[in-house]
């Protein structure tokens, strides 16, 4: 099943992320709770991991962008898998 990567909320007062360096690049097996990303806060740099297990299909977010929790950043899934809907 894919899983959507989302803009975590690192903190409470979190309201965006910037996206420091994708760790994996597509095309590259991910298993879950492996370290995927790297987000710059206002308070802190954090390494965020994979809820799921499978290729990282899509990386829609690039390196060096500024966005809002919750996000979609990029979507890992089976390589037989539609992505176009999620």
């Amino acid at each position: 099943m894919a899983t959507r990567i989302v803009m975590p909320p690192l903190g409470e007062t979190m309201d965006e992320g910037k996206i420091i360096q994708w760790l994996k690049k597509e095309g590259d097996k991910v298993e879950r709770g492996e370290a995927l990303l790297e987000v710059e806060t206002d308070k802190v740099t954090m390494e965020v991991e994979a809820f799921g297990s499978g290729i990282l299909r899509k990386i829609i977010v690039e390196e060096g962008k500024t966005v809002p929790v919750g996000e979609l950043l990029g979507i890992i899934a089976n390589l037989d898998e539609d992505i176009i809907n999620l």
